[in-house]
């Protein structure tokens, strides 16, 4: 199991929040997302390695920016 933590730029309401749980929960082997509307701070549980270019692409594919992993 690994989890990584990243922070989303352009979040600005709920919607936003759903938005990014739903396209990065899509990703293979992601298990749990997690995501801070104040902080900007995603937190992602996957079963196996996480491919952070799928998890941008599905950040981006929500309409968001993917700016920092830590």
């Amino acid at each position: 199991m690994a989890t990584a933590t990243y922070t989303v730029k352009g979040m600005t309401c709920g919607h936003c929040v759903s938005s990014v749980k739903e396209e990065v929960g899509e990703v293979a082997g992601v298990t749990s997302v997690d995501v801070d509307l104040q902080s900007g701070r995603l937190t992602v549980v996957s079963d196996g390695p996480l491919d952070e270019a799928k998890i941008s692409g599905a950040v981006e594919e929500a309409g968001y920016e993917l700016v920092s992993a830590s």
